[in-house]
């Protein structure tokens, strides 16, 4: 149950349509209404990295498919991700929503190769990170310009 919990983040990953997006819809809530300082976003990020490795693994061993949809701690994280050490306001917030859920559904080089060459809950969480990350590089560009 404990990884249960963790893997679909407080069991939103069994909203009956697109969970990973309404995970990402509730993490972009909670930080618009907290507003964490970036240490809080990173150190809440590294928590749920490992967290997710460990139980979207036991997860998926255990139902016996491969990414369930249910698990969505790779969404929480990876929206985190798209997110990190940018100044926090709905702007960015909605910006960094919407790539991120595009990056994270069409899945774009390298997301889908790093996706395919990797295994279990590291597969599972790291195609999030990286959809996040270039999320991040975006919004970063964006703001110089």
């Amino acid at each position: 149950m404990f990884y249960k919990i963790i893997a679909t983040v407080l069991f939103i990953g069994y909203f009956p349509f697109a969970p990973g997006t309404v995970c990402s819809a509730v993490t972009m809530i909670f930080l618009d209404l907290f507003k964490p300082s970036y240490m809080v976003v990173l150190t809440i990020l590294i928590v749920s990295i490992v967290a997710g490795i460990i139980a979207s693994e036991r997860i998926e061993k255990a139902s016996n498919k491969k990414d369930p949809s249910y698990i969505v701690i790779d969404e929480f994280a990876g929206y985190l991700t798209s997110i990190l050490f940018i100044p926090i306001n709905w702007q960015n917030l909605l910006i960094a929503f919407i790539l991120f859920r595009i990056f994270d559904i069409i899945k774009p080089p390298p997301i889908r190769q790093i996706e395919r060459k990797l295994k279990g809950g590291l597969s599972i969480m790291m195609d999030d990170i990286i959809a996040g990350l270039i999320t991040n590089v975006l919004i970063r560009i964006f703001l110089m310009l």
